[in-house]
């Protein structure tokens, strides 16, 4: 490791039955000193003579005199190099074969919050930080079951990135976690920043814009997940958890659904599938009912329209082109702005910059209306990821309904369809459950029906039972309690 500035090394004599010159090495702001000074006053001040064997092995050190929570022992200087870069300390002692390795880990760590992409009202406030163990704790504090498992990757060569795959061993699907193994094992790459490096190599379809693996900060998330029969996979430094298989359905799904009563959760999901429709569609059909269909539209709709458009000089398609580029433009902006002033750009530039538009006759009223309706609405779909996939497939929509009205609308929208239809998730077709068609697992899809309903898992999962039979809640017939 050269002279690295970070890298600390301290020389000490280990005094067993004699004095043997020993040295510790650590990264520091990666390890914690008290323990270190904790695990050099130990070895230093050992005066224990009374076995000339006792403690000049690095088996009976670790045994019998550190008292830490890990401690183990090494024989490869690499084994001791990665310790020591992971924030542990490595313990080297003159006469003794091998090296110890004590873990000391205790960087600084940001304070649990909740995620800011994934708000909701009423449910668990904590999300996933960088620390990997932190979140296997979180989930493991959800789901309090032995055969919970957190099998460990280490994918990197330089980065050396620690990976847990979680699942449940009853439930999960027979040879989904070997699958996810198999494709993390085959990655070879340099560096592991961000869990976005092994979501775009594990997935099925790389040039879809459809995700096929989800992400979320939420622990409950997961935990929901694992207990369907998924695999989630965590990786070091990031606070984004990934799952799978997934379908495009859970995109549209909130944690909120789960915690209100079923009436108010099927309602707003309901919401969320028509923000969902009106995200992709608004614009193009706008435009194609302007451009193609005027008959389609009730004529005092369409005299107010015609009359906004007097003085715009712009072709309709070229105006909703436009408005949707800016629109972005300032969502973009307002996002990697500083919060403060982002906000108040994103919300400032819309209002002065559209009605400054419409005033100078650059875009029609109706447009702005449209282009508002549209943003506000990608805003309620409650996976991120999702909606960026929405914004691009909004484009491709809008410039088929105002070339070839109806038809394109049609073709370029099937197409969609038909693509959706044909990739997969890790073996799960993503559309699932309605292709496959599987009626059981409807009672989840669109509605939200009562949990005394939702007894069994999907069908992919090893253990279908859920819940116990009869768990509808009743009143006392006779009135007595």
């Amino acid at each position: 490791m050269g002279q690295s500035a970070d890298v600390q090394k301290r020389d000490f004599l280990y005094c067993g039955n004699a004095a043997y010159p020993g040295i510790c090495c650590y990264v520091d702001g990666m390890a914690d000193t008290a323990i270190v000074d904790s695990v050099l006053k130990t070895l230093v001040c050992n005066n224990m003579s009374q076995d000339p064997e006792l403690l000049e092995t690095a088996d009976l050190i670790q045994k019998s005199l550190l008292f830490q929570a890990s401690v183990t022992a090494c024989s490869s200087l690499n084994e001791g190099v990665k310790g020591v870069l992971s924030g542990d300390t490595l313990i080297v002692i003159e006469g003794i074969q091998q090296a110890l390795v004590v873990g000391t880990r205790g960087w600084k760590e940001r304070s649990v919050e909740e995620p800011s992409s994934e708000n909701n009202v009423r449910g668990p406030r904590d999300g996933f930080t960088e620390s990997i163990r932190i979140n296997t704790a979180h989930v493991r504090r959800r789901i309090k079951d032995p055969q919970l498992r957190f099998d460990a990757m280490v994918i990197g060569t330089r980065s050396q990135t620690d990976i847990n795959i979680a699942y449940i061993q009853d439930l999960v699907k027979e040879g989904l976690v070997e699958e996810v193994k198999r494709r993390l094992g085959r990655i070879k790459i340099d560096a592991i920043l961000e869990s976005g490096y092994l979501e775009e190599l594990i997935e099925d379809a790389p040039f879809s814009p459809f995700n096929t693996v989800q992400s979320t900060e939420r622990p409950d998330k997961v935990a929901s997940a694992l207990l369907e029969g998924r695999v989630a996979i965590f990786c070091d430094t990031t606070p984004v958890v990934l799952i799978v298989p997934t379908f495009f359905w859970q995109f549209i799904q909130a944690p909120d659904d789960y915690y209100n009563r079923y009436w108010v959760g099927t309602f707003f999901r309901c919401v969320r599938y028509l923000a969902f429709l009106i995200s992709l569609t608004l614009p193009s059909v706008y435009v194609m009912l302007v451009s193609f269909h005027h008959e389609m539209i009730p004529t005092s709709l369409a005299l107010t329209i015609a009359s906004g458009r007097d003085v715009v000089p712009f072709p309709v398609l070229l105006e909703a082109v436009l408005m949707e580029l800016a629109f972005e433009l300032m969502r973009e902006a307002g996002l990697r702005m500083p919060k403060p002033i982002g906000q108040a750009v994103s919300i400032v530039g819309s209002l002065i910059i559209g009605q400054a538009a419409v005033q100078a006759g650059l875009v029609s009223p109706f447009m702005v209306i449209v282009v508002a309706i549209t943003g506000i609405s990608s805003f309620a779909i409650p996976s991120y990821s999702s909606s960026l996939a929405i914004r691009i497939f909004r484009f491709p929509l809008l410039i088929a309904s105002g070339s070839a009205g109806l038809l394109g609308f049609s073709v370029i929208f099937f197409a969609l369809l038909l693509h959706a239809l044909s990739i997969r998730s890790f073996g799960e077709s993503y559309l699932t459950p309605l292709s496959p068609f599987r009626p059981s697992d409807h009672r989840d899809m669109i509605m939200r029906l009562p949990l005394w309903m939702l007894d069994y898992r999907p069908e992919f999962a090893q253990d279908q039972q859920r819940m116990g039979n009869q768990l509808k809640p009743e009143s006392p017939k006779d009135g007595g309690s």
